[in-house]
């Protein structure tokens, strides 16, 4: 039987401090795709970089294309509102193995 020593407790409630301060919230995911997906800005929250510039280029793009742009983008926003619970579970799990692997990562 191995006894738990203080240091091991320590460290297990610093990784659980460090994970509730980086995990994602999917109530505040969807209240960003709500207000400010058309920027893209849900996407910026995931750590989804690449594709929130997308969804900005493209807002801003349909300006110039006379709103066309804007039909994707439309229809990518409503796509994400499925996505929103996959994306920020990923995210966590993430969060949480690195945490795992290497703690000094957040400290």
């Amino acid at each position: 039987m191995r006894v738990i020593e203080e240091n091991d407790v320590d460290q297990n409630l610093r990784t659980q401090l460090q994970y509730d301060a980086q995990k994602k919230s999917t109530a505040a995911a969807y209240i960003l795709w709500l207000f400010l997906g058309g920027f893209g800005v849900h996407r910026f929250y995931l750590g989804h970089m690449a594709s929130g510039f997308g969804q900005l280029a493209l807002c801003l793009l349909g300006v110039v294309t006379a709103g066309a742009a804007w039909a994707i983008l439309g229809l990518w926003w409503l796509i994400d509102a499925a996505l929103i619970p996959g994306m920020v579970q990923k995210r966590n799990l993430d969060v949480l193995e690195r945490l795992q692997t290497d703690p000094a990562l957040f400290a």
